[in-house]
Formats: C-alpha cells, sequence, structure tokens
C-alpha cells in the first residue's frame, strides 16, 4: 500500500478537480492500477444557503398555489397516455421566447409534430407527437423544470 501511496501524482489530482469544476460535478473517481482517487466538493455550505432560501421561496409560492387550485377549475388527471419527458430539463412550450407556443389544448396535432421542446445541457430536444389527435390537456408550463418520464401533454 505505502508503494501506491508514493507513485500518487498530483498533477492528476488537480486535472481531476479542474474537471470538477469545468464539469460542475460534485464527485470524480477514478481507479487506475490498484491506486484509486476521489476527488469531491464539499457539499455543507452549498446545502446550508439552499435551506436557508427554500423556505422563503416555498412559503409564497405555496400560498398562491392553494387558493388558486381551489377556486380553478381541476386539473385533468394524468393519464397513462400521457406523453412523458424523454430527459430531465426544462420545458418550453415556443420555440423562441415571446413567440406562440408550438400548440395549445384543443389543437390537433399529426403524429410527428413537435409539441415543446425540452433543454438539456444547452441542448434543445424537440418532443414530438407519438400519435395524431387532438392535444387536450398540458400538465407543464413554459420553463418549468421537468423530471425523466414526467408527463408533458395528453393527445386523445
Amino acid at each position: 500500500m505505502s508503494t501506491a501511496k508514493t507513485k500518487l501524482d498530483t498533477g492528476l489530482v488537480r486535472e481531476l478537480a479542474a474537471i470538477l469544476r469545468e464539469a460542475d460535478l460534485g464527485e470524480v473517481e477514478i481507479e487506475h492500477d490498484g491506486l484509486r482517487i476521489r476527488v469531491s466538493k464539499p457539499a455543507a455550505p452549498v446545502m446550508q444557503s439552499a435551506v436557508m432560501a427554500a423556505p422563503v421561496a416555498a412559503a409564497p409560492v405555496a400560498a398562491a398555489a392553494a387558493p388558486a387550485a381551489a377556486g380553478a377549475p381541476a386539473a385533468p388527471a394524468v393519464s397513462d397516455n400521457a406523453i412523458k419527458s424523454p430527459m430531465v430539463g426544462t420545458v418550453y412550450l415556443s420555440p423562441e421566447p415571446g413567440t406562440k407556443q408550438f400548440f395549445n389544448i384543443g389543437d390537433k396535432v399529426k403524429k410527428g409534430d413537435t409539441l415543446m421542446l425540452v433543454e438539456a445541457m444547452k441542448t434543445f430536444n424537440p418532443v414530438e407527437a407519438d400519435r395524431a389527435g387532438t392535444l387536450t390537456a398540458l400538465y407543464v408550463t413554459d420553463s418549468q423544470p421537468v423530471e425523466f418520464g414526467e408527463p408533458l401533454a395528453l393527445i386523445e
């Protein structure tokens, strides 16, 4: 084990740290010839600021959403046939800010029509209609973050 420690290349550790910063990763680990190197960012300061900011931001949003949901008509139930997000990212309902949405509820769509975009890692990925029909529900709003597999829209 002591021979592995003497072979440690500090330049390699610096390169890994640079990769960590450039790719905005939390941790990088490599293993080569029995030597394992792990470089990670400290998470505690980031977590504290996020926890402190969350209650301030969450309270007004939750308070505003509750009355709107109570007074508004019930949102359509999510169908098993819903078009789901192909990735984690941010949804955009129009091709560019300030332009008309690709489609609105009630519009007829054809198979292959672009319904919206999901931006991930600065790449805009089209979400296409998997069938022809009428767009009956949008489960997301413009610029909303989405998770993989999250329902986006319904075509019936």
